[in-house]
């Protein structure tokens, strides 16, 4: 954790001001291993299968504010820059905490408890330092909800969580989240779906894996071992055979070569 001067944001250019602010392009500081369960084929997501993805974490503090931005990075695949980011703003001379990006949190892959698993740790975060402040509301994005399994899957995740998801529009197309307090939401997650690893426990699932891979590797070299043991008596079988069958053919001929003399 570091502490720096930042200078002070109202709630109402909050926008405007971190384009410019001196944390907006924080480089992540800390590293974490999170494991994703292999989920049963969705319709709309489609495979779900055991995926390894890192969660990069920065924090900065002030006396008027603090950041807390995470971001989920997969393996040999780049995302789009506000895709998988999460970040917390506290605002304290307002006594405000606000959930962002303001674009929305746009979460790849989808479908895999990661949504969830962000809020929690920012909302985790938020109680250790402003349980009592409010929560700013804002509006949730219209593309969120252009088909009936997203808005229903945003909104659970959101309600899941202890935010208040209220339409503006009887289409269900223009809707807002808020909270009352910090202290009021809630930090836990699916955890069956998504398990932080140790670096610990990270050393013994790849120690494992490569003794995995020398028994597979034994396993299968005995099995080549048995297949040319096999090749070489089936050659062996197929001469005998081979043989036997000529010396029946000889006897049968000497046999009518003896009857018919």
């Amino acid at each position: 954790m570091t502490t720096t001067d930042a200078p002070p944001t109202d709630s109402a250019g909050a926008a405007a001001v971190e384009k410019t602010h001196p944390w907006a392009d924080l480089e992540p500081e800390h590293f974490r291993l999170l494991r994703l369960a292999p989920l049963p084929t969705d319709r709309y997501s489609g495979a779900r299968p055991l995926r390894f993805v890192q969660l990069a974490r920065v924090e900065r503090h002030s006396q008027e504010q603090s950041l807390l931005r995470l971001s989920v990075q997969l393996p040999g695949q780049r995302t789009h820059k506000q895709h998988n980011v999460l970040e917390v703003w506290i605002d304290r001379r307002h006594k405000e905490a606000r959930f962002g990006p303001e674009k929305g949190l746009y979460i790849e892959p989808g479908n895999r408890g990661l949504g969830r698993f962000l809020l929690a740790q920012g909302i985790d975060w938020a109680k250790q330092h402003c349980p009592d402040y409010q929560v700013e509301g804002a509006a949730l994005p219209a593309k969120d909800a252009l088909s009936e399994d997203l808005r229903v899957r945003r909104d659970h995740c959101l309600e899941a969580q202890g935010f208040v998801v209220e339409y503006l529009d009887p289409l269900l197309l223009k809707a807002r989240y808020s909270a009352a307090r910090v202290d009021d939401l809630r930090s836990d997650w699916s955890t069956e779906k998504v398990q932080v690893i140790d670096l610990l426990d990270a050393a013994a699932m790849l120690q494992q894996a490569d003794q995995n891979l020398h028994e597979q590797d034994v396993t299968i070299r005995k099995l080549g071992e048995r297949i040319d043991r096999f090749k070489r008596e089936d050659g062996s079988l197929r001469f005998t055979i081979s043989c036997l069958i000529a010396f029946c053919l000889f006897q049968a001929g000497l046999l009518i070569w003896m009857a018919t003399r």
